[in-house]
């Protein structure tokens, strides 16, 4: 390699940074946002209806639009906040879910978790325990519904998506860890008494990934594939 080809690559690698942090920023402040936009909302609800809380993978389920559709009237408040991970949801607890007061919540929080470098089960099964001790002891009354993590599609390509990029986001989110993390988060549920829902029944192909109809970019899913996961939770509202 040459002097000059070098000196592009440091300066590829500086801009790459440089962008990468300020990303990081932008969505460090986007959540602080939408902590502080949830807690002037929750002036304005009637406590003690249904909760959905979480990461993107909630804060993006259509709900709003779905139960305009169900036979059954509810009141329905979501609560998620796209890039959380469950430490972010621990220091967040009062507006995402205890000013709320809610009778039932459906929970999906810890994928991001799972994205990250130094992913390890036992630290995600750890903080989600303590999601879970926590409402027991604020909301003993509450029925918890401990929603499964999707499956991912590692395996198709998506517009946009390019290669490294899509190596690096499946490196550890990707389904053999999901499949393990969901084994766990079960368990985790009977322990404290809370119901686990499988909601991935219908949203898998033949090998087990995220269908491709349903996938935006391997992770996140089209309404469609939250059509199918409102069929799989409908009894339990």
């Amino acid at each position: 390699m040459t002097q000059e080809e070098m000196k592009e690559m440091m300066k590829s690698q500086e801009i790459k940074e440089v962008t990468m942090a300020f990303f990081d920023g932008f969505f460090k402040q986007r959540k602080k946002e939408q902590v502080k936009n949830y807690k002037l909302r929750n002036q304005y609800i009637k406590k003690g209806q249904i909760l959905f809380v979480g990461s993107s993978l909630m804060e993006n389920f259509p709900i709003n639009e779905f139960q305009q559709t169900l036979e059954e009237e509810y009141i329905i408040y979501n609560r998620g906040i796209g890039g959380f991970i469950i430490p972010e949801l621990l220091a967040s607890m009062e507006e995402c879910i205890f000013e709320l007061e809610p009778s039932k919540i459906f929970i999906n929080i810890g994928t991001n978790d799972i994205s990250l470098p130094d992913y390890k089960k036992e630290t995600l099964i750890a903080n989600y325990e303590n999601i879970l001790t926590q409402i027991k002891e604020r909301l003993p009354a509450c029925k918890v519904y401990v929603m499964a993590y999707y499956p991912v599609n590692a395996k198709a390509d998506f517009p946009g998506v390019e290669p490294a990029q899509k190596a690096d986001s499946f490196k550890s989110r990707n389904n053999p860890n999901i499949l393990e993390a969901n084994a766990a988060i079960e368990q985790l549920a009977k322990k404290h008494n809370y119901e686990f829902i499988n909601v991935n029944e219908g949203l898998m192909d033949e090998e087990g990934n995220l269908k491709v109809e349903y996938a935006i970019e391997g992770v996140h899913m089209w309404p469609t594939g939250y059509a199918i996961v409102l069929q799989n939770i409908k009894k339990y509202l």
